[in-house]
């Protein structure tokens, strides 16, 4: 199948597939006679897979490691079981940070009400405030 037809059936942009084949995420493919790229079925499934992977928010070098480690599918998944921890520890991190932001986002709001005028905007004047 050519890229668009691949494309279309992972949900992913040709902009996209050709990325991941820069970064080696996607093996090369072979060429038609009129040098399309031409994919087959183990193409979409890796490319549905870096996806769903994507989606979790790993990494490309997370993805990468992956990737190589399913190519050895009688090993141990321990390097699996790590990489994971530690995206949860990253993923908690971010959580908090968020939660943080979330906070001080609404004690901002709270310094305004919607019947005032811009040059009295609680807002505003605390971030300006802010940045003595």
């Amino acid at each position: 199948m050519k890229i668009g037809e691949l494309a279309k059936l992972t949900g992913c942009s040709v902009q996209t597939i050709r990325y991941y084949e820069k970064e080696q995420l996607l093996p090369s493919t072979r060429r038609s006679e009129d040098n399309f790229r031409l994919y087959d079925e183990a193409s979409a499934e890796q490319l549905l897979f870096i996806k769903l992977c994507r989606g979790l928010d790993l990494s490309l070098s997370e993805i990468r490691q992956l990737l190589a480690l399913k190519c050895s599918p009688g090993a141990q998944c321990d390097e699996v079981n790590r990489m994971m921890e530690a995206h949860i520890q990253q993923v908690e991190a971010r959580i908090r940070e968020l939660t943080q932001l979330h906070e001080q986002l609404r004690a901002l709001r709270g310094h305004c009400s919607n019947q005032r005028t811009v040059e009295q905007c609680g807002i505003l004047q605390t971030l300006s405030s802010n940045q003595n």
